[in-house]
């Protein structure tokens, strides 16, 4: 039996429709048997931000009821974007929130090995906020399993994958972890990509960590400057151009990562080096 590869995707900061990666998983798909003919990615797409959705609407209900406030969709979209980073971070209270958006990736995880295999190589694809609460669960399963909380272990099981211990490849797509490294002494330590277990399973993966920003994006940066760790972490700080006409010059192409050719092309280039470099192992 032929080893197959797992593919979870995190989508970014707001609230998509829950079938948020369909097109990306349908055009990384197509371009993955385009160059090897062959059906042997898994996908799961957590919607984490199904968390968050009720009370956000709530709060944009009241914070509507004595005012009248302009520029409504760019007040919505800095309103879901900054109300998901603060409901996100961790708390001292029981069942915070954190925990839970973190448990939604643990059972995609679970899902994950059993349909692609318990040692199954990992990518992980996460746009703007999503690459933060992916940077966040691989840091914790790696470097910090205090911070790992009692909602997560209840859907954690101990196969490889799920304990990251198969992380290969992880490809960051417009994301704001350099601002996010202010909350850390010198900017803080990376995740390692790959897993520093991965040659356990596999010896020839080489892996590797793509951070994808657009100049014209507010929200991304490049990883590599911060510090020693992340120059040595980040394979790659790659410059894009994404959106059409009426958006890849300006903030708004922010949410057009996920359907740029340029950047899906790079990420089938990925699995498939990852697909010949597994092949050998087996």
């Amino acid at each position: 039996m032929t080893q197959k590869i797992a593919v979870v995707i995190l989508h970014g900061a707001g609230t998509p429709k829950e079938d948020f990666a369909a097109d990306m998983i349908k055009k990384i798909t197509e371009g993955f048997g385009k160059k090897l003919n062959k059906e042997h990615l898994v996908f799961e797409s957590v919607f984490w931000s199904s968390v968050f959705e009720n009370e956000e609407n709530k709060l944009w209900e009241r914070v509507h009821q004595d005012a009248e406030l302009d520029y409504q969709l760019l007040r919505r979209f800095v309103v879901e974007f900054f109300a998901d980073a603060i409901a996100y971070q961790p708390s001292s209270e029981a069942n915070h929130n954190y925990d839970k958006v973190h448990a939604l990736l643990a059972q995609c995880l679970n899902n994950l090995q059993g349909n692609a295999g318990s040692s199954a190589p990992l990518c992980v694809i996460s746009h703007s906020l999503g690459s933060v609460v992916a940077s966040n669960y691989f840091y914790d399963l790696q470097m910090g399993q205090k911070n790992i909380g009692e909602l997560t272990k209840q859907y954690s099981g101990d196969t490889p994958l799920e304990k990251g211990e198969t992380l290969s490849l992880f490809y960051s797509l417009g994301s704001p972890l350099a601002l996010w490294s202010l909350r850390f002494n010198d900017f803080g330590v990376p995740i390692n990509v790959p897993s520093p277990s991965i040659h356990h399973y596999y010896p020839n993966i080489d892996g590797e960590w793509l951070n994808f920003y657009d100049k014209d994006d507010i929200l991304a940066y490049p990883l590599k400057g911060l510090n020693l760790d992340y120059h040595k972490a980040v394979t790659k700080d790659a410059e894009v151009n994404v959106g059409g006409l009426l958006t890849n010059w300006n903030p708004f192409s922010h949410i057009k990562y996920d359907s740029d050719n340029s950047v899906i092309d790079r990420i089938v280039d990925g699995l498939v080096r990852m697909w010949y470099e597994i092949s050998d192992d087996t």
